[in-house]
């Protein structure tokens, strides 16, 4: 028996209706709504963990005290150093902000990362973008910054002129449109993987009870892969943040 798979436009993967306030700046959708609820869920996370603080934690306070002590130790100790720890409840605010929002892919109902539209991810990226600039033009001052983002020390005087234009591109163009697009890339990607699958899964079953489970079992398996990308991502999102911080910080390093 020939399937008959067909697959939607990419525009309808993307494109979900919006359920309130139509044809409105104000407009919401089922991505409005994950954004809002990743809001939630990250305040209350946090919340729930110190209303009731022990001294031995338990629970969710364990998971909130072993996330700040990963992204101390894994991400602002090994980019920027002990005087970035101010930076903590940011990082981890950004952190959980992102992952919520990318679990919403695997989550029945929902089935879609906020992150794979761009909005989120290009106004995350500008935030950083601001902050990073913001603080090394403090430490430096204007002139100051633009130097020592742009000219690195030892470069030949008759390759500088290229070098400093390739420095200011990369540094003040370039990395906030790759935070951006790594994150709704790889979410949006994913998501695709998933509706093929559980596209191929569905036709199979249709032609063939038995020769379903192949691809149901890949998309099983692409569905747990897909909840270790969501994680990983806002990993990379906050340690190049913190990478960029820290080259503002500490340009010599």
């Amino acid at each position: 028996m020939v399937l008959g798979l067909e697959f939607p436009p990419v525009s309808h993967l993307v494109n979900w209706p919006e359920i309130a306030f139509k044809d409105t700046p104000f407009a919401i959708s089922k991505v409005t709504i994950t954004y809002v609820l990743a809001v939630v869920f990250t305040f209350l996370l946090f919340f729930v963990a110190g209303r009731r603080a022990k001294l031995v934690p338990a629970g969710v306070q364990n998971v909130a005290e072993s996330s700040l002590d990963f992204v101390r130790e894994s991400v602002i100790m090994q980019t920027i150093g002990a005087d970035g720890v101010g930076f903590l409840p940011f990082l981890t605010t950004m952190f959980f902000f992102i992952f919520f929002i990318n679990i919403f892919e695997v989550i029945p109902i929902f089935q879609m990362p906020g992150n794979a539209r761009i909005a989120v991810p290009l106004l995350l990226a500008v935030t950083v973008w601001i902050m990073y600039n913001f603080i090394g033009i403090k430490r430096a001052g204007f002139f100051g910054y633009l130097k020592q983002s742009c000219v690195p020390p030892g470069v030949p005087k008759f390759v500088l002129p290229l070098v400093v234009f390739i420095e200011f591109i990369s540094v003040f163009f370039v990395r906030p449109f790759s935070l951006a697009i790594r994150l709704f890339a790889n979410m949006l990607a994913g998501h695709f993987i998933l509706v093929t699958f559980a596209l191929l899964t569905a036709d199979v079953w249709a032609a063939t009870y038995v020769g379903a489970a192949v691809p149901f079992a890949l998309l099983v398996a692409l569905t747990g892969f897909e909840v270790l990308v969501a994680l990983l991502q806002a990993f990379i999102f906050s340690i190049l943040t913190a990478v960029y911080i820290g080259g503002a910080m500490h340009p010599d390093h």
